[in-house]
């Protein structure tokens, strides 16, 4: 009961947020949406911050749980930003609100999980300190994030995919080759 009550407390914010800014979104509309009291939504939740939170690192959890291959950096991005595609009002209203630290926590956060992901899948037999290894990470994470964060900023307006297919092409792939490593395709 208490998981059908948090679903539905989530659920109904998404749809909130869908339709309207983050600003403009209060736990009394919330909990008469979901026909609960206010002390359920607290006995959750701290406040509205602690609910973002959780909405955006279960996303980010599932998609780092159901990922079984990495074998394109440019693939897994656009399948880690599925949720954004399909909730773009509501990750709008999230990135331009109070809240945006923990929405750009969350985001280099799931950049990093997939960079991490692939440098692990493709650099599996190359030699690497652990520094080097986490510096190509890191690399890969802050080029998702900035390619991201500029697609927020221009509302969203362009196929992301397709700038993640040129990103790639023109700059991750020539430097792999040029160490003698093929991307994975």
């Amino acid at each position: 009961m208490a998981n059908l009550m948090k679903n539905e407390i989530k659920a109904t914010f998404l749809r909130l947020l869908e339709e309207r800014p983050y600003s403009q979104i209060t736990v009394k509309e919330i909990v008469k949406e979901c026909g609960v009291n206010r002390n359920t939504f607290y006995y959750h939740y701290a406040d509205l911050p602690a609910l973002v939170a959780e909405v955006i690192d279960e996303e980010i959890g599932r998609f780092v749980r159901e990922q079984n291959s990495f074998s394109s950096l440019e693939e897994s991005m656009t399948e880690a930003l599925s949720f954004f595609r399909e909730h773009r009002r509501a990750a709008y209203h999230v990135y331009n609100s109070v809240n945006r630290d923990i929405f750009d926590r969350y985001l280099m956060k799931n950049c990093e999980s997939v960079g991490a992901g692939y440098v692990n899948s493709l650099l599996t037999d190359v030699p690497l300190s652990d520094e080097d290894r986490q510096a190509i990470i890191h690399f890969n994470a802050y080029v998702c994030f900035g390619a991201v964060t500029r697609w927020l900023e221009s509302d969203m307006t362009y196929d992301i995919h397709e700038d993640f297919r040129r990103i790639f092409q023109l700059m991750i792939e020539p430097a792999m080759k040029q160490q003698g490593l093929e991307p994975l395709k």
